[in-house]
């Protein structure tokens, strides 16, 4: 395992320009996520990493080696695609062998090192079958194995779970991730699937029109995004536009010999054609004057259902529901807009034109954001 950075890359493709100054580190071991939405450069910056293309400008290096301009054979990556890419006319031994005999291995080697990959994912004994006689779940485990036969340094994967079906999915999720880590790779993962980002990703970078746009754990994308398009890509969530009220800036940070307080978040009273909410802000380099224009970021799940006005509250009416067995979904509207609101295991449902009802939300679950739904 070794870390991978890129520095300041640049790739254009005519008039289009698929990455914009794009600099990132991913540490030795880590699982690191790329997501963002179509034609955001996620792809492009996997292939330059792999060298399937080269960039404009900038610099790749796996541990401290320059790696920008090598091919791809040289910089002991493995790729596993969204297609798979085995060959129809090999056994699937035959598959998984391919990229030992192209580097020469002796024979004997080769059979030990297929038998154990095989091994590895769980396909111990199908070393003679025919690729076709595979399902879908089988071809993807062959080519994992494919992969990780070679001892990669680092492991490359583009979207390779969008062609099974939604339990093969979640089955190959757990797969993945532990054969990353039982092996010590520093893996590198495309999709544009949330839930498959935030289930298994150490971190994650979301990227948008060819620009990084923030980077970290799951938990804190999901908790803190930085902007309005992180907040809507990464789950679902409520936008309420806003007017800034005041601020309440928190006390600075103290440090002692021994000890260093938390800063907590700046906190701020938001004006909306709903009423007032109390929030906090995810930009610590942000600090909006009364008057500015805002967005309220508030997650489905954030929302409480009461019939009693409260602190930290708007009213609204609830014309739609949806029962999901663990939940059920409302669709509240309100004078900010339609709200909606997911109740896990609910003990009672309320029914469709019920007398108004009031939204409730802690102060920490309202997410104050710069008013900008686009990053550039």
């Amino acid at each position: 395992m070794e870390t991978i950075s890129a520095e300041t890359l640049v790739k254009s493709f005519g008039r289009i320009v698929a990455l914009d100054r794009v600099s990132l580190v991913i540490e030795a071991g880590e699982l690191f996520f790329l997501l963002g939405p179509s034609g955001c450069g996620k792809s492009t910056l996997l292939r330059c990493i792999a060298g399937l293309e080269t960039a404009d400008s900038g610099l790749i290096r796996f541990g401290g080696r320059d790696v920008s301009q090598l091919p791809p054979h040289k910089r002991e990556t493995a790729l596993v695609f969204q297609s798979y890419a085995l060959w129809p006319h090999l056994n699937v031994a035959q598959n998984i062998a391919f990229g030992l005999e192209e580097r020469r291995v002796p024979k004997a080697e080769i059979k030990r090192r297929v038998e154990e990959a095989l091994e590895k994912v769980q396909l111990a004994g199908f070393g003679p079958r025919a690729i076709e006689q595979m399902s879908g779940g089988q071809q993807q485990r062959v080519a994992l194995a494919r992969a990780l036969v070679v001892k990669p340094k680092c492991l490359l994967l583009d979207e390779p779970l969008s062609n099974l079906d939604a339990q093969l999915r979640l089955e190959m999720r757990h797969e993945i991730r532990s054969l990353v880590k039982s092996h010590g790779l520093t893996a590198i993962y495309v999709t544009h699937d949330q839930e498959e980002a935030l289930v298994m990703a150490d971190r994650m970078a979301i990227l948008n029109h060819g620009r990084i746009v923030q980077i970290g754990t799951p938990e804190a994308i999901y908790r803190t995004p930085l902007s309005s398009s992180v907040a809507s890509f990464i789950g679902e969530t409520n936008l309420i536009p806003g007017t800034v009220l005041e601020l309440d800036l928190p006390p600075a940070t103290t440090t002692t010999t021994t000890t260093t307080t938390t800063t907590m978040a700046t906190m701020a009273t938001i004006a909306t054609a709903a009423g007032v909410l109390r929030g906090r802000l995810t930009d610590p380099a942000w600090s909006p004057q009364p008057g500015t224009a805002v967005l309220l970021s508030i997650r489905p799940e954030a929302w409480r259902l009461q019939l009693e006005a409260g602190d930290n509250a708007i009213g609204g009416t609830l014309v739609e529901r949806s029962y999901l067995g663990q939940r059920i979904r409302y669709g509240i509207d309100t004078a900010a807009g339609r709200q909606q609101v997911v109740e896990m295991n609910p003990r009672q449902l309320h029914p469709p034109g019920e007398a108004r009802i009031q939204l409730h939300v802690r102060s920490a679950d309202v997410l104050v954001l710069q008013e900008t739904r686009d990053v550039r």
